[in-house]
């Protein structure tokens, strides 16, 4: 299959999967937007004060609430650091990228676990999100990369550019070297809370 980056449509590529997520907010209609938009997802129920929203076979897998007397939050207190999704291909974590940034939703840190490879945004709340593909076939590799010398040296990863990850795509280079983490690249720390 030829994916065309350079034309991603207008709708985002909807992820393998995610479990039950329950939001509460102060920011109830600009959160059911950003969610429908940046999961192509689909509300099953919404009223006012609160949505059931799912990308998949499921009832819902985000739940997102306006509850009386929820302030901003506060980013530097402790709780919830991120949810994941989890894309099948390379090609589906580059494309949603793509379809994102054409929505204007860009990433606030792009990094190669070693074990997968993370795209993250921020919801209107300041929530993290991460987008990702796994680098290993199965969860025995992914443990055992894990164990290496390389991995307890840089438990957190390598930066990567995605607009790269998208050029080496299209170029067609291999799979395996692209899930290959460049020990030399350069390094950073997830961003930091902004109050």
């Amino acid at each position: 299959m030829t994916v065309d980056f350079d034309n991603p449509g207008d709708t985002v590529m909807r992820p393998a999967s995610l479990a039950h997520v329950f939001l509460r907010t102060n920011k109830f209609t600009d959160m059911v937007a950003f969610y429908k938009k940046f999961l192509n997802a689909e509300a099953r129920f919404e009223s006012g004060r609160i949505a059931f929203l799912c990308f998949d076979e499921e009832h819902h897998r985000i739940a997102i609430s306006a509850m009386p007397g929820t302030g901003d939050k506060i980013p530097t207190s402790a709780g919830l650091e991120h949810m994941a999704f989890t894309f099948n291909t390379l090609e589906d974590l580059a494309l949603a990228y793509r379809q994102r940034k054409q929505l204007g939703i860009l990433p606030t840190w792009c990094v190669h676990h070693g074990i997968t490879i993370s795209i993250y945004y921020k919801d209107p709340d300041g929530n993290q999100l991460e987008t990702q593909v796994d680098c290993f076939d199965t969860v025995d590799a992914a443990t055992d990369f894990m164990k290496t010398k390389e991995f307890q040296q840089n438990p957190i990863g390598t930066d990567f550019d995605p607009e790269e990850l998208v050029r080496r795509l299209q170029s067609g280079e291999d799979h395996g070297s692209i899930k290959k983490r460049n020990e030399f690249a350069p390094r950073s720390v997830p961003p930091l809370p902004v109050r």
